[in-house]
């Protein structure tokens, strides 16, 4: 089974080092009590034994409630702890591969910056779109350039695939993002450095979904 378009509304990108004082698993445990129903654990600087162990020890929470676990980059982690799916960048192994080593029920997730990349990526069987980055921010410090809204509307154009935005979310302006065209946003350090997470989980949403 795939996420709904509904599911991508919110959808939690796990910081350890962008925290409060929150292990991963208790950013995903409190996200999943928010609403949330795509989670993404990324990490860049664990070795394969200790991500392994990770993703093993969140899975459980995240079949608990019917969410989707996805992977950052590392398919050999995802297809060994049985997760939903992986996230690739740029930089990553090409999705058609990806793909053929995960199989058409695996949800594969693609950073893109630009048309060309969303065509790519459609075509090579991925399952969305995250634009990269739509503002500015500490936790992708290695963009060198901001597609931005006018990215994240023309990508929109160009695709049919559920498009998210990632880079400098926040509650201010996530609803700028949907108007935009994309499906929903991907948040790190809003959520990870919460106060209440839940609480501030249940606000984007009803933010995103144009409530007062």
């Amino acid at each position: 089974m795939k996420p709904s378009k509904a599911d991508y509304l919110l959808y939690l990108v796990t910081d350890r080092k962008v925290q409060r004082n929150r292990s991963v698993e208790l950013q995903v445990e409190q996200a999943l009590l928010g609403g949330v129903r795509i989670v993404q654990i990324r990490e860049k600087e664990l070795s394969t034994r200790l991500f392994l162990e990770e993703v093993r020890r969140v899975l459980p929470l995240t079949r608990k409630n019917g969410a989707f676990l996805l992977v950052n980059d590392r398919i050999d982690v995802a297809l060994a702890a049985g997760a939903d799916g992986v996230h690739l960048g740029q930089e990553d192994m090409p999705v058609v591969e990806a793909r053929r080593l995960l199989g058409p029920r695996a949800l594969i997730g693609v950073s893109v910056s630009n048309v060309d990349e969303a065509l790519e990526a459609e075509a090579g069987g991925g399952d969305y779109l995250a634009v990269n980055g739509v503002f500015p921010t500490s936790t992708k410090g290695d963009l060198t350039s901001l597609p931005g809204l006018e990215g994240v509307a023309e990508i929109r154009r160009s695709t049919r695939l559920p498009l998210l935005g990632i880079g400098g979310i926040t509650l201010e302006n996530c609803r700028l993002v949907l108007e935009a065209g994309a499906d929903g946003v991907a948040v790190v350090s809003a959520l990870t450095t919460a106060q209440d997470l839940p609480a501030t989980c249940r606000r984007f949403f009803t933010t995103l979904k144009g409530k007062t």
